[in-house]
């Protein structure tokens, strides 16, 4: 990355949750160098106490931690904090890891040892995604700025409640992004890479799949208990939100 990119008035603020403390100095060192305010923390319950004291642009966070895991942090961060960009960092190369990570949801994971270029290029690409998203919310100007609704299905934004006929709907942070998304474009049809990279990011190397495997998650929730669907395949595109 060239330092120019960053401008002075930006200076995102990035805090590390890393127990090696070799490995915690070397990033801030580097990020640094790249123009980033950063900060450590070395243990899972110093981590949190960060987190809920300070406003971060984004979170390095070691899954293997004393105290309190990773994983828990992550948990006890996003029961308030629903949006800072969250990137794993596991040196365990566990599907089960990567997947409780990103369904308590983080943004993003980099496996241990990785090259540091590769761990540059997902804070730039977290960090877009969350100015985006940023830019979706405020653009749009309904009644109630904290509130999208489509018919029934009320999604209140601030609390991330989510209700259908006055019924309370459980969604997982990355079943509740995804149907934020398709909410907030009603009757249009968003293809499977317009939504792999609003909701899982830029730089999601997976198969397009996980956005089918998400939907049907969703539709189980929201739409199979009720008379009429909301979410609509469209052959050969991707989905549609529509009453």
């Amino acid at each position: 990355m060239q330092q120019n990119e960053l401008t002075p008035a930006q200076h995102p603020s990035i805090l590390i949750i890393e127990d090696d403390r070799k490995i915690a100095r070397v990033i801030q060192l580097e990020l640094q160098h790249e123009g980033y305010q950063v900060e450590l923390a070395h243990t899972g319950t110093e981590g949190l106490q960060k987190v809920n004291h300070s406003s971060w642009s984004l979170v390095l966070l070691d899954v293997m931690l004393p105290e309190w895991s990773g994983l828990e942090v992550l948990r006890r961060m996003r029961a308030s904090d629903p949006h800072t960009p969250v990137i794993l960092l596991t040196a365990r190369d566990s599907v089960h890891d990567k997947v409780s990570g990103l369904d308590l949801g983080a943004n993003d994971y980099i496996t241990k040892p990785f090259q540091f270029e590769e761990l540059l290029a997902r804070i730039r690409a977290c960090l877009r995604t969350a100015a985006a998203v940023h830019a979706i919310t405020t653009a749009s100007s309904p009644i109630d700025e904290h509130r999208t609704v489509l018919g029934d299905l009320i999604v209140q934004e601030k609390s991330r409640e989510v209700t259908r006929g006055g019924q309370a709907i459980d969604l997982t942070p990355r079943e509740y992004d995804l149907l934020l998304f398709l909410m907030k474009h009603p009757h249009q049809v968003m293809e499977r890479e317009q939504i792999l990279t609003r909701v899982w990011g830029y730089d999601y190397y997976g198969d397009t799949n996980v956005v089918d495997v998400y939907i049907r998650y969703l539709r189980n929730k929201v739409d199979r208990p009720f008379q009429t669907p909301y979410i609509h395949t469209i052959r050969g595109v991707g989905y549609m939100m529509k009453e």
